[in-house]
């Protein structure tokens, strides 16, 4: 579900608006997103192993920050996150959906498209998690083989000139906004915390499992860029930004290459929205068990009721009907880079417990720190209108938490931590 969830993040759904930002140096922007994701990673790893709980980066703040509004609106926020990036597949879904079968785009076609798509996958999440896994395991094989032809057909084909790094102080600016916006790309490695309740092992195999997505990930991404802009001029690559990789392959694998990467982006966004579904619903239940969301969340869908899954479905279609790919991308890579930051912080408080090197770990939070200023930065410069939208967000979420432990007195009753420090 981590691989799938990447994969369909970014290479898909966002990849024309990188490489309008980044230029050649899409590659490298790929590189460093993978360095922030790593640091995150470094925090998910030794929390993951100790605190075993669906609620993920929630449980994780919860121990380190205990129980306040500040750490109430971190999980409506982080519930938040998945509504919005339900909303950024399933339009990046319908963006190779109509070209392939020809059909008008415009908001009417889309919003047809979208709200199907999200009608689809909610009715397959009823099945559970067994049903989700085995659905997303056939989905991400399929979706990788495609990538895969992708790769070995464009990659003696690439031209030499065009993937040359280009360092000057405006290619660098580019290259920094594209790796904090791609950061976005990385961050379904977090779903692997989010159904740690259902894995077996999870001392052992949430950290493996999150290494080995975000380096997995990262050699396809790099690889893709390197075949994508060594073969089809970036003009081309921002004019096709709904379907960038469907007119890259075109060069070296004709009308049937098109064809074929159009197929495997609708299996690749739909993993990712599959996933998504599932991390969002597995969220709303574990923090409403503990007391922070209403009691309507309370009850997985497929133990019987349906509230959870629906409302963030259907929120996440609200998003998607009203919210451009840009403003999605940049609103989601900001508000998860908050709460990275606050689990990062959470390790540092409580190291000694869970493990983890204590100098390492503030100069991570350094970093993060960095990577939201520039978000916010890149905001103000390029999206005014999204600079104001996320600030309404992160004030909503404080507001509606102070005011929500005002009227119902509920507190977290961290029930959900299977290991409890």
């Amino acid at each position: 579900m981590a691989v799938g969830t990447m994969i369909g993040a970014s290479i898909f759904s966002i990849f024309g608006l990188g490489a309008g930002i980044a230029g050649q140096d899409l590659p490298e922007a790929f590189l460093l997103s993978a360095f922030y994701a790593l640091v995150v990673a470094y925090s998910y790893a030794y929390m993951g192993s100790k605190i075993i709980s669906n609620a993920g980066p929630i449980a994780f703040i919860l121990k380190g920050l205990g129980d306040n509004v500040v750490t109430g609106a971190l999980s409506i926020l982080m519930w938040l996150t998945y509504v919005v990036s339900i909303s950024l597949f399933v339009k990046g879904f319908a963006g190779y959906f109509l070209p392939l079968f020809h059909l008008p785009a415009g908001a009417t076609s889309s919003g047809v498209v979208e709200t199907v798509l999200i009608i689809v996958f909610t009715a397959l999440n009823f099945g559970g998690s067994k049903a989700v896994g085995k659905a997303e395991f056939y989905i991400v094989l399929t979706k990788i083989s495609i990538l895969l032809v992708f790769i070995l057909g464009g990659f003696m084909t690439i031209k030499g000139s065009l993937v040359q790094p280009l360092m000057d102080q405006a290619h660098l600016g580019g290259l920094l906004n594209a790796s904090v916006i791609f950061f976005l790309s990385y961050m379904g490695f977090g779903l692997i915390t989010n159904a740690s309740e259902s894995m077996d092992n999870p001392q052992k195999n949430v950290p493996r499992a999150i290494f080995i997505s975000i380096l997995f990930v990262m050699i396809i991404y790099v690889l893709i860029s390197l075949v994508t802009i060594g073969n089809l001029p970036l003009e081309e690559i921002i004019k096709a930004r709904e379907n960038a990789l469907a007119e890259a392959a075109r060069p070296f694998l004709g009308s049937a290459g098109f064809l074929l990467i159009s197929v495997g982006a609708l299996f690749s966004i739909s993993s990712a929205l599959n996933a998504t579904l599932f991390g969002g619903a597995n969220v709303a239940y574990s923090l409403a068990r503990e007391g922070e969301l209403p009691e309507v969340f309370e009850r997985k869908v497929w133990f019987g009721s349906t509230e959870g899954l629906f409302i963030t479905a259907g929120l996440g279609l609200i998003f998607a009907l009203f919210f451009n790919l840009n403003a999605i991308a940049s609103i989601t890579s900001t508000v998860f880079t908050v709460i990275y930051i606050f689990v990062l912080i959470s390790h540092f408080r409580i190291s000694k417990q869970v493990g983890g090197n204590r100098a390492l770990i503030a100069a991570n939070i350094t970093v993060l720190s960095l990577v939201f200023l520039a978000l916010l930065r890149y905001q103000w410069q390029t999206q005014m209108n999204t600079f104001y939208a996320t600030l309404i967000i992160f004030t909503a979420a404080l507001v509606i938490e102070y005011l929500y432990r005002k009227m119902k007195g509920r507190t977290f009753r961290g029930e959900s931590s299977r290991n409890p420090l």
